[in-house]
């Protein structure tokens, strides 16, 4: 076969499989343009409203009245009449010391007492008699000044007397030690049989009350500095007087079963710490509170007028700061940039950025991009509680 021949054999070929595969494209039915898929999310309405809100301190308990027991006469300790570590009642005797000596003293004191007021009664009849013969100038004045001068001196020796006798009987009943107040009482720091001298070493142990109890707790100059800028702005309302309710919060996130009041503040702030003490008072009638123990404190009565919130899980974080999805009026979706606050329980409290009837999608976030079509799933309504904002600070 000649190369011209050759080649036109070749071109008919090629052109028999073009003309195959037109005809079977032909053949073929068009694939129809694809849907844009809806994602479903639940959203939620924004709904300004008022919101009773908490704050959230670390608190420790403190005794509100801790009273040393001392000894206040040396003498030998006879007795301990409680158990280190219990519930003692006011005026409930804790330790007696060995009383002879001081009898000893008192009565010694009682005879001296006796014989003074002997030589005023007879310093007194001397008197008696003196002063008239006086009067006729049968006695000479020396004579009556003299008689005057020992019946006072008599007087003089009585009063004496009588205050060794009230001495002696004082630190009598000083020998039996009392406790001024109900609460714990510690454990002795003495033992039976030992000496105790007055002074730095009369120490014998302490009671602390436990009704009412104090918490002690601390702001910050910056959380001060940010609620006074927040209620001059209206973002934050205190409540009257700042007459806030106490409540404390355990470890095990049990609740105190009584409220209490804020008794106490420094007028200062510490410079070491920069914080402001701060102390409630609360009733404890069975000592489910003890000192030293550290709490939560939670302050209510504050409040935040049309205020916006958007769960946590609703707010992301972007290269600009945070935003959320919303849905426009074609129900699809779009990033809000907005600016938060500081949380409330599990939501975030917005300060710009949403305004009443926006919807905000709250779950499914990953799914979203920038104009997907959101089926709208609205979120039941749940019941209004009492947001705790927390001292610390939020995530970035």
């Amino acid at each position: 076969m000649s190369r011209v021949n050759l080649c036109k054999s070749i071109l008919t070929w090629v052109g028999c499989l073009a003309i195959v595969s037109i005809l079977a494209s032909c053949g073929e039915p068009e694939e129809a343009p694809k849907t844009p898929p809806v994602i479903p999310a639940t959203v939620i309405t924004i709904e300004p409203q008022d919101t009773p809100v908490a704050f959230e301190f670390v608190g420790q308990a403190e005794s509100s009245r801790q009273v040393e027991i001392r000894a206040r006469v040396d003498g030998f300790l006879d007795k301990q009449t409680y158990q280190d570590g219990a519930l003692v009642q006011a005026k409930q005797v804790l330790f007696e010391l060995d009383k002879k000596p001081l009898q000893a003293t008192l009565q010694q004191a009682q005879g001296e007492l006796a014989l003074y007021r002997a030589r005023l009664t007879t310093a007194t009849a001397n008197l008696g008699r003196i002063r008239p013969l006086a009067e006729q100038d049968a006695v000479s004045k020396k004579d009556l000044d003299d008689a005057v001068g020992r019946e006072s001196e008599a007087q003089a020796s009585v009063l004496a007397a009588e205050g060794a006798v009230r001495e002696a009987e004082l630190k009598l009943s000083y020998a039996t030690i009392f406790t001024p107040v109900t609460g714990l009482a510690s454990k002795a720091d003495k033992q039976e049989g030992s000496y105790i001298p007055t002074g730095q070493n009369s120490l014998l142990t302490y009671v602390a009350q436990l009704d009412p109890i104090w918490v002690n707790f601390s702001v910050s100059e910056n959380q001060l500095l940010s609620g006074r800028q927040q209620e001059a702005v209206g973002l934050l309302v205190m409540p009257a007087e700042e007459k806030f309710v106490v409540e404390v919060v355990f470890a095990d996130g049990s609740t105190h079963p009584y409220k209490g009041h804020v008794n106490f503040a420094e007028p200062s702030v510490d410079p070491e710490t920069g914080t402001l003490l701060i102390r409630a008072e609360l009733a404890n009638p069975e000592a489910s509170m003890r000192p030293g123990q550290f709490v939560r404190v939670r302050l209510y009565g504050a409040s935040r007028p049309n205020a916006i919130l958007v769960p946590q899980t609703a707010v992301l974080q972007g290269a600009k700061g945070h935003f959320v999805w919303v849905l426009n009026k074609e129900s699809k979706a779009e990033v809000r940039a907005i600016e938060t606050g500081s949380w409330h329980g599990n939501d975030w409290f917005i300060v710009s950025g949403l305004t009443a009837g926006d919807l905000v999608v709250v779950d499914n976030l990953l799914k979203m991009s920038q104009g997907v079509s959101v089926k709208n799933t609205p979120q039941k309504d749940q019941q209004k509680q009492t947001a705790i904002e927390k001292p610390a600070e939020k995530p970035e």
